[in-house]
């Protein structure tokens, strides 16, 4: 495996040089990063499919006719009730997404970093400076949004695919898009976009924070015998992303419940499942972001916002870790390959 400081984005030499030349990037650089994060995003959600499921569910369900009741109970009921392919519902679909968002949400982290260090090595005259904990939080948080927003239809349609147990409403990512633009207008494939975005800059922007300062101090430190020449092993790695991980997904979770609520508000066969006002099974309608929080907050108390978080935890963990590791461990196998053929 290359080394850490080719792996890293703040540390490669290679881009060192390109950022000395300028915020540009060839077509197979780019390339590779594509690739690179949307292989990490689908090996890493379909890793974790059957915790996604459950949290959505738990995320969403009837107060008052509760089906799941935590993590071990959850995953069994769901096993129980519908098989093995029940605690795979919807991946196909979470698949669908995840690669097109992880692969722009990689590529936007690099180049927006490589944009910044450009410009602020400019500004301060220092070509040797690198990337502070905040800027890089700057970067993937721009990351973060601009995946969320290129994919976000696809991930509206992903949760009520996952969402749906007695009925097959929808068929699939196309038939689930064509629908609700039918039934509830196009604007409805954007429902809960603000809350998302809202919880994406801390998570996104966090977990890459996170993982670059924490790889970096560790390199510098060499604390614990973990680093050797300046290369982290795997399982270095992957507790530098599990770190990274938990700290995003706990400041960002409330959001990402009031972001499911919202998109399950105006679709009729969520009745038996969204949770009511306490007198009815019927869904809540939202007014937007802060009356879902309003309502929620109401009728459930505050301790619906973290509904769900269980399973998310520890899905959240091996997720961020097996995505940052895959896609390192893509790019240099792509960057072999391409010194190969050139």
């Amino acid at each position: 495996m290359a080394s850490e400081k080719t792996a890293a984005v703040s540390t490669s030499e290679t881009e060192s040089k390109q950022f000395r030349q300028g915020p540009t990037r060839t077509l197979l650089t780019i390339f590779k990063s594509l690739v690179a994060g949307g292989v990490a995003g689908g090996v890493s959600r379909t890793a974790v499919a059957p915790l996604e499921r459950l949290k959505i569910l738990l995320q969403v369900q009837n107060p008052h006719n509760m089906k799941y009741n935590g993590t071990i109970q959850g995953l069994k009921y769901i096993w129980r009730t519908e098989g093995f392919r029940g605690l795979y519902k919807g991946n196909g679909t979470n698949c669908a997404r995840i690669v097109p968002n992880s692969a722009v949400k990689f590529f936007s982290y690099e180049e927006a970093s490589r944009r910044i260090l450009w410009l602020y090595r400019q500004q301060t005259g220092n070509e040797d400076a690198q990337l502070t904990p905040l800027l890089r939080l700057g970067a993937g948080a721009c990351a973060g949004i601009i995946a969320m927003s290129a994919t976000y239809p696809m991930d509206m349609v992903r949760g009520r695919l996952t969402v749906q147990t007695d009925k097959s409403h929808y068929r699939g990512i196309f038939h689930g898009l064509k629908t609700i633009s039918m039934e509830e207008g196009p604007r409805a494939l954007y429902k809960g976009w603000l809350p998302s975005v809202i919880g994406v800059v801390p998570y996104v922007g966090l977990n890459f924070a996170v993982y670059e300062s924490l790889k970096d101090w560790l390199i510098k430190n060499k604390p614990y015998g973990l680093v050797d020449d300046s290369e982290l092993s795997v399982t270095t790695k992957l507790a530098c992303g599990a770190a990274a991980g938990t700290v995003g997904q706990t400041v960002a979770y409330p959001l990402d419940v009031i972001r499911r609520r919202m998109q399950m508000g105006g679709w009729k066969d969520a009745a038996s499942v969204v949770a009511g006002d306490g007198t009815t099974r019927a869904p809540l309608e939202y007014a937007g972001m802060v009356d879902a929080f309003r309502k929620t907050v109401r009728h459930e108390g505050f301790g619906a916002l973290y509904k769900g978080l269980g399973p998310n935890s520890v899905k959240v963990v091996p997720s961020i870790a097996i995505a940052f590791v895959t896609y390192e461990v893509a790019k240099d196998i792509l960057g072999a390959e391409m010194r190969i053929l050139d």
